[in-house]
């Protein structure tokens, strides 16, 4: 008989005695902590975590049984069982994909999931019983499965592996591009030849082109003043 059930039924006979068999049970009962919802990808193992506290020591008699129910609904069936050793299901569509990671002397019921798939989800039940403690809370752990598709993450080596080399490369990138303007400057210059710089070009005397002008005005009317000589009167 639950505690519920022998408290209902004494109530009306011995107040006293029920109140001291509710305390009893308080006393016998087990704590049970799981993750509300777990996250997982295709094809990528998930643990299910589950803790327990118990009020009386471990002994081979403690019992944990993992059960599961798909989202879609439907019957409650039981996918693991624990008594000393692991029992994972020997039939339906968790066969061969449970495993026991849990310590029991350490109060760990957890368990592993390989290859999941988007048809496991659903809502897995933790129980453990360890007599004379058997009472306890149901928490439930909804797993969600879906893609990983494009995304991924970082470790903290492979970020600062690429926090170290980015500025490195651009710096390479950068003389590298400067190098090739470099030498394309050089290979139009053969081509064309050499030209005076602007220096050179500085040096020569500034009254070059006046006296050129200078030179063709005097040449000009040198060719007037004959040219007028052979006319006749």
């Amino acid at each position: 008989m639950r505690c519920g059930e022998a408290g209902a039924a004494g109530g009306f006979l011995l107040p006293r005695g029920v109140l001291l068999l509710l305390g009893v049970c308080n006393a016998l009962s087990l704590e049970i902590k799981a993750s509300p919802k777990v996250q997982a990808f295709i094809g990528e193992q998930v643990s299910l975590k589950c803790s327990f506290k118990s009020s009386s020591p471990i002994t081979e008699s403690l019992t944990v049984d993992w059960t599961y129910r798909p989202l879609t609904g439907g019957q409650m069936e039981t996918i693991f069982h624990y008594k000393s050793l692991p029992y994972p299901t020997t039939a339906g569509k968790f066969k061969d994909r449970i495993s026991w990671v849990g310590n029991v002397a350490k109060g760990d019921a957890s368990i592993a999931l390989q290859s999941p798939v988007v048809s496991d989800n659903g809502t897995f039940i933790c129980s453990v019983r360890n007599p004379p403690d058997v009472y306890h809370n149901i928490p439930k752990t909804v797993l969600i499965v879906t893609e990983r598709g494009l995304s991924f993450q970082l470790t903290s080596a492979t970020l600062l592996s690429i926090l170290v080399f980015l500025p490195s490369i651009t710096v390479v990138v950068l003389l590298l591009v400067r190098m090739g303007r470099k030498f394309r400057v050089l290979k139009e210059k053969k081509k064309c030849g050499y030209k005076k710089s602007s220096i050179e070009v500085s040096d020569e005397p500034e009254h070059t082109e006046t006296g050129n002008c200078l030179g063709k005005f005097r040449d000009w009317c040198l060719n007037c003043m004959d040219t007028d000589e052979e006319d006749p009167y």
